[in-house]
């Protein structure tokens, strides 16, 4: 079970009560991520290391010279 100090948000969660934003929890081999407007809704569930390469394909776009 995840519990509510599982998730971790976003530091780029925005101002205010940094509400605008996505959460994760790591849950055993997958990772959970959930909207944080909407965190009593079921989340999406994806294997650990297929969020690892998502992350690090976005940490590389991000350092690519734009086009």
């Amino acid at each position: 079970m995840i519990t509510p100090g599982t998730w971790k948000k976003s530091s780029f969660s925005g101002g205010g009560e940094g509400n605008a934003c996505v959460e994760v929890a790591h849950h055993h081999s997958h990772i959970a991520i959930r909207d944080s407007k909407a965190p009593a809704r079921i989340p999406l569930k994806v294997p650990a290391g297929a969020f690892t390469a998502f992350v690090d394909g976005l940490k590389a776009a991000s350092l690519s010279p734009a086009s």
